[in-house]
């Protein structure tokens, strides 16, 4: 089974992203044999900057798109609201890719399951 996960929220200042990722996270572990991929739009394009600081005890985003990856997941970032943001020529975490909205239509047509945070 495909599942494609659409986050639109900034990475911290509510729990979309959070929840979203331990979703993915989820997923990854009950269904290993199901591909999920994240598709990072809108201000969620900063969930994918390297080098995050969180306080101890605090979820950090970019562990959490780590761990996505380290079950084979994929990372996809929109190009134009990374370009919006000033965001297209940063390092992005590592397994992260810039995409387009044309992929983002493909993932949604050929994905068995969309969810949006």
């Amino acid at each position: 089974m495909k599942a494609l996960i659409i986050i639109n929220d900034a990475p911290y200042g509510t729990e979309k992203a959070y929840n979203a990722l331990r979703l993915a996270i989820q997923i990854g572990k009950d269904y290993e044999d199901s591909e999920v991929t994240i598709f990072l739009m809108a201000d969620a394009v900063g969930c994918a900057i390297p080098n995050q600081n969180t306080p101890n005890g605090y979820y950090n985003i970019e562990r959490m798109l780590k761990a996505v990856v380290g079950k084979n997941g994929k990372i996809k970032i929109c190009t134009s609201c990374a370009e919006t943001r000033g965001l297209k020529d940063l390092n992005f975490v590592e397994g992260a890719e810039l995409s387009t909205m044309k992929e983002l239509t493909q993932l949604v047509m050929q994905c068995d399951k969309v969810v949006t945070f």
